[in-house]
């Protein structure tokens, strides 16, 4: 038994009983081939199902016959799995039993899965404005709108089945694809060996919320079997690193979710001063982990002081159990934290340590290490370092010169632009390799449903039909 398991989760994490079995659709599956559970510090959990290439072909032609549930009946039944995600007792784990279980599984502090199970709720119950929000203006989202009697577009699928590849960094991921649901996608997901705990609970939701098992299920696997989910069905989201990105990036049918390099941008009509602590918190919030988080910081003028007071406010985050209220540093077994200490050692060549130059390593006593932050002052705008992206609160901070242009800005999730240049605005909105552009005091992790984050999935996975009909 780990030392560290909170209480509330010993009955059942104890002994290695946790069970993660796969959601078919006739129900929960069991596989004899099954992988273990274990905490950060290496303790037996559970176990997790991996399901055979031919269960998942035979699930998913079962999800393609089965009809698809009303518009209606959809947005009624996500509002209740909203309910239930964030109230109810599932696979024998009330709400503080499953942040307490995911946070010691996988290291995410405490407070953070909290933050990501708020976001979650939020997501499901506000599926009906989202849609609203990314249905074109000109189109109805149900022929039998009298506005087809005229002649209207009809918004519609190009799909039927969506399947989810997810990562195990935070359980924020998940607020992303309920959007296919809604949408009336059957949607397949295959969780994270690391951290499958949120996708159990949500699909389990779904399910007690009224969607039938054949338009939701869970599919754990490895890799291999994968890429048959994700090779026969119609649209897939993957989450992972560049080499995910690499493999699947020249897929159309793929939405791959790899690092987001975001950034930001003060100009020098800005005093930085008032802003450290919001430029802190982008970097740090969810401990450093979500694509949103700030990974480089480019500034008009000297950035050697901003550098210094980021490493200030940085250095005095707390190193702390996962399982601490007070926690905000990811957690991981320690050889891991080890092997990401000596890569960042290896890629931050000339690159000035302000933070962490020794080391990013802080061992706990009941086991794993706390992955503590860094910052790295490089010398300009064209530094490589400003694209790297790793799983901590790890930042390059960099000069920039308008003379310097849009280059050094690009291939970026979130740009939070701190400026009153309204030209440079424009431009930043214009590049096409810049997904998201926020202007001032706006963190680069803030998000709200509605707002796109790459994009709204609607944009992928739907198309206007024109139509005309006299009865």
């Amino acid at each position: 038994m780990d030392a560290t398991l909170p209480a509330a989760t010993t009955a059942l994490a104890a002994a290695g009983t946790v069970q993660i079995d796969a959601l078919g659709v006739m129900g929960p599956y069991r596989s004899r081939s099954r992988v273990p559970l274990t905490s950060v510090s290496g303790a037996p959990i559970g176990e997790i199902s991996q399901v055979p290439a031919l269960y998942v072909r035979r699930t998913l032609a079962a999800m393609r016959a089965a009809p698809v549930v009303p518009a209606d009946e959809r947005l009624a039944a996500m509002e209740r799995a909203a309910d239930v995600f964030a109230t109810a007792t599932i696979g024998g784990f009330d709400p503080d039993g499953y942040v307490e279980l995911v946070s010691t599984a996988s290291g995410v502090p405490r407070a953070v899965v909290r933050q990501s199970v708020e976001w979650i709720t939020d997501v499901l119950r506000s599926q009906r404005e989202v849609l609203e929000l990314a249905r074109p203006t000109g189109a109805v989202g149900d022929w039998r709108d009298g506005r087809t009697y005229a002649g209207s577009a009809v918004w519609a699928r190009r799909g039927d089945l969506f399947a989810v590849h997810a990562a195990g960094n935070t359980p924020a991921v998940h607020g992303l694809w309920p959007e296919a649901l809604a949408l009336g996608y059957k949607v397949v997901v295959r969780p994270s060996s690391r951290e499958p705990y949120t996708a159990f609970r949500l699909v389990t939701a779904l399910r007690e919320a009224g969607f039938p098992p054949a338009t939701i299920t869970l599919l754990p696997t490895d890799h291999g079997v994968a890429d048959v989910i994700i090779g026969e069905s119609d649209f897939a989201i993957v989450y992972g690193g560049q080499d995910v990105v690499d493999k699947y990036g020249a897929i159309p049918t793929v939405l791959p979710q790899g690092p987001g390099r975001s950034k930001i941008l003060v100009t020098a009509d800005v005093d930085w001063r008032e802003k450290i602590d919001l430029i802190a918190g982008s970097v740090s919030h969810l401990g450093g982990t979500a694509c949103t988080c700030t990974t480089a910081v480019l500034v008009e003028g000297d950035p050697a002081p901003l550098a210094e007071a980021l490493a200030q406010r940085l250095g005095r985050i707390p190193s702390l159990p996962a399982d601490d209220p007070q926690a905000i540093l990811t957690v991981q077994p320690t050889a891991s934290v080890v092997e990401i200490d000596r890569y960042l050692h290896r890629i931050a060549g000339n690159a000035r340590p302000l933070l962490g130059g020794d080391t990013i390593v802080d061992e706990l006593p009941g086991g794993g290490a706390v992955l503590r932050p860094a910052v790295h002052l490089v010398d300009s705008a064209t530094a490589p370092q400003l694209g790297v992206e790793l799983p901590f609160p790890c930042v390059w901070i960099g000069p920039w010169r308008p003379s310097d242009g849009l280059a050094p800005l690009r291939d970026t999730l979130v740009l939070t632009a701190m400026t009153t240049r309204g030209e440079l605005i424009d431009a930043l909105l214009d590049d096409p390799t810049i997904t998201n552009v926020y202007v001032g005091d706006h963190p680069t992790t803030w998000l709200r449903p509605g707002v796109p984050h790459d994009g709204y999935l609607a944009d992928v996975l739907m198309r206007t039909k024109g139509m005309i009909r006299s009865a």
